[in-house]
Parts: structure tokens; sequence; C-alpha cells
């Protein structure tokens, strides 16, 4: 058990508490795991980081550049080099992982390893 444990990074209460591999606080609820309060880029805790096929980060609104790729319904996929601006990262299935909108195409899911940062 840590004998040391943190205090709460919403509310600063001193009296938390650890439950399996996570630190709770008892005033405001919030729960995080230890490791992740020095975290990196200063984001919320346990936010996941994607990276692109050549191990940039990417964030919301980044712009990328696409892989030639296939797309279900069109003839002619989508070619090497399009630009896609204004990226949201989600919780996609499959491992499409960046939510977008192609011109010529519409709103598509993409994975990140078919794309780099631009």
């Amino acid at each position: 058990m840590i004998d040391n444990l943190p205090s709460c990074p919403k509310c600063s209460c001193e009296y938390t508490y650890a439950m399996n591999a996570l630190v709770v606080c008892p005033e405001c609820g919030h729960e995080w795991a230890p490791a992740e309060s020095g975290a990196e880029g200063g984001g919320p805790a346990g936010e996941r980081v994607v990276k692109d096929a050549v191990g940039n980060v990417l964030r919301d609104g980044d712009t990328v550049v696409v892989k030639a790729l296939k797309a279900k319904g069109s003839p002619s996929g989508i070619k090497a080099g399009t630009k896609v601006r204004g990226i949201r990262l989600v919780d996609g299935v499959d491992g499409h992982d960046i939510d977008c909108r192609i011109d010529g195409f519409g709103a598509m899911q993409l994975k990140s390893s078919v794309v780099k940062r631009a």
C-alpha cells in the first residue's frame, strides 16, 4: 500500500485513499492513477496518446497528410498526399481513432497508422 498518497489534483484534498490501482478523493470523487499525475502535456490524467505513422503525437485540430487509401463506394479512392484539416481524436472501432472530413468523400474515420502530421 502507498503510504504517501498525493493530494487530489482537482480540489487539493489531502485525505485521498488507494483503491486497487487508483487513488480516490473522498470529497470530490475524483479518481486517478498515481503515475498519471505528472503526465506530460498538461492534459487531463488518463488521456491517451495517439501517434501518426512516423511517431509524431497527434492532437485535436491538427492537419495530417493521408497515404493512398481505398474508400468503399469510390472507384478512385483517396490519393496519397491528400491533406485533412481539423482532425478529432476519438475512441473508434477497429483502431480507427481519427474522425475527419475529407473533401470529395465526406466524414470518415481513419487509423492513425495511415496518416502523417503535416
